[in-house]
């Protein structure tokens, strides 16, 4: 393997661990700057893979705008002691099921990574041009991507929705 393999390598094994630490933690706050940290190993792992363009996505939409959508949800919710013992009840009941989910998601893209493309197990990535992604996003996938957008503001009304509810305001 590459040292541009092995530095992509370790950026996703941080995000994986900075986005689970994010996914257990029971201050919304705290939770945020690990998504953060997440975001930018992400990014970190595409400039290394040779994505650019990727990484620079990755960077701006993700590490910034939502972000920065996520810090006004942040603010219109609770966070005081009685809610973070709230979430870390919650937290302690229910971590089976999602944990068994994401291996199942996990598994078929671990698997798929090992053996490369086209199966020859040398795990060297595809080039993949700016123009022919942005025709994909804004051609066949363009339903998708809106589709996409549309469910993230909907989880975003609908978190802003219950914290309202549950906070007695």
């Amino acid at each position: 393997m590459s040292a541009a393999g092995i530095f992509a390598t370790w950026a996703a094994a941080l995000a994986l661990v900075a986005m689970a630490l994010a996914v257990t933690r029971p201050n919304v706050v705290h939770a945020l700057i690990w998504v953060v940290a997440g975001l930018l190993s992400l990014a970190a792992g595409f400039f290394a893979l040779g994505a650019g363009f990727a990484g620079a996505v990755q960077i701006l939409i993700y590490a910034g705008a939502i972000i920065a959508v996520f810090v006004f949800v942040v603010m219109t919710i609770d966070s005081g002691p009685e809610a973070i013992a709230r979430e870390r009840a919650r937290l302690a009941a229910g971590w089976k099921g999602p944990l068994v989910l994401m291996l199942l998601v996990l598994a078929p893209a671990l698997l798929g990574l090992l053996a490369g493309p086209g199966g020859q197990g040398d795990g060297a990535p595809l080039p993949v041009p700016a123009r022919t992604l942005g025709m994909l996003l804004f051609g066949p996938w363009a339903l998708a991507v809106e589709a996409a957008s549309a469910m993230l503001i909907a989880a975003l009304l609908g978190a802003r929705h219950l914290a309202r509810r549950e906070g007695g305001r």
